[in-house]
């Protein structure tokens, strides 16, 4: 049976308060008057305190003290290869603090299987390859990319993982998700940049899976999808010359709302299992009025959406990995025969869904 034995975190050095990043914005956007007015007000109102970024350009709204964005505000947007120029330098060093600590615990020459996740960047050779080059993995090691799928990405890797191990008993893979969402920053004022603007952040997350309940002994039970084929348009991530462009529709909570419940009663019903089986939730934290939705759509109390928001109040919405902060602190909670049915959300409108089982 396939485990999640290790969940290692990280982000970049330091927090950056929202308000500081709402004065650079102001700047940076080049707003009037009453945009100004109502991206403080969104920004007030996002449930976030602080995000982290690659970039600290963030943290002025003097632009002089600027050193990636055009010194001269909203002069001309960077380009889609600096950004990734960017993303090839910055991503390795952050993947490499989530790494740390698996490789304090685990073997390197026992990992079979690589699985490399982002929807922010790309290049070839990839992370996977400069992985295997720095720690001296495998030359052998069988590699997964998985890219441009958006928040819900680490279930489809944790999917991909579960797979392997079922089908391979002695495989053990490693995931690695990274994202530097604040390297796509939209200056031109729209209700989907001021949108984006205001929730995303950068971070990265580690995951161990093998046939052995090791260390967290949280055991893979099964996952469920649902594509909801009216709402398309309603979530969407595409590639323009100047940076990845996010389409966010406010009817997304309602989408949400409306196909959380047949989703999870399709998951749990395969394992002959109700709501009240269900210990603990782990929800992507997209955004406040995402976890507002998933909790009336469930009918959940705001106790058990806790961990999601505290952890979207410290760092916002940093795509895949985001879903893997919540699981780490819900699985120092979690106690044996306990059940976690975990949710994430993304282009499509797409919605995966998998359930956990804690064990000793």
């Amino acid at each position: 049976m396939p485990y999640i034995q290790q969940i290692s975190t990280a982000v970049p050095n330091h927090p950056i308060d929202q308000k500081d990043i709402a004065n650079f914005m102001v700047k940076g956007m080049s707003l009037g008057a009453e945009e100004e007015r109502k991206l403080r007000a969104v920004f007030r109102l996002s449930g976030i305190q602080s995000r982290h970024s690659v970039i600290s350009d963030y943290e002025y709204d003097d632009d002089s003290k600027w050193t990636f964005y055009p010194t001269v505000a909203s002069a001309k947007q960077v380009s889609t290869e600096e950004r990734m120029k960017l993303f090839e330098q910055a991503a390795f060093p952050l993947m490499e603090k989530t790494l740390q600590a698996v490789f304090e615990k685990q073997k390197k020459e026992d990992f079979t299987h690589l699985i490399t996740v982002s929807c922010t960047g790309m290049f070839a050779p990839g992370l996977d390859i400069q992985l295997i080059k720095k720690y001296k993995l495998n030359p052998t090691i069988e590699r997964t990319a998985i890219q441009f799928m958006g928040c819900f990405a680490a279930i489809n890797a944790l999917k991909t993982a579960n797979h392997i191990c079922k089908s391979e008993k002695n495989a053990k893979v490693l995931i690695v998700c990274v994202e530097l969402c604040t390297i796509h920053f939209q200056s031109n004022y729209s209700e989907d940049n001021l949108l984006a603007n205001t929730i995303f952040g950068d971070g990265a997350a580690a995951v161990v899976v093998g046939n052995d309940s090791k260390g967290l002994k949280l055991s893979i039970e099964g996952f469920k999808s649902l594509v909801d084929g009216n709402s398309e348009d309603e979530m969407a991530w595409h590639i323009s010359n100047y940076g990845f462009q996010m389409k966010l529709s406010a009817y997304v909570p309602d989408v949400i709302e409306s196909k959380i419940k047949e989703l999870a009663e399709k998951l749990i019903h395969n394992y002959q299992l109700t709501f009240d089986d269900i210990k603990h939730f782990a929800i992507h934290p997209g955004g406040k009025r995402i976890l507002e939705a998933v909790e009336k759509g469930l009918s959940l109390n705001k106790e058990a959406n806790e961990i999601a928001f505290d952890v979207f109040r410290k760092y916002g919405n940093m795509s895949s990995p985001t879903i893997l902060f919540v699981l780490e602190e819900l699985a120092k909670k979690s106690q044996k025969g306990e059940r976690t049915l975990g949710f994430a959300f993304g282009p499509g409108l797409s919605m995966e869904s998998m359930l956990l089982k804690a064990h000793d």
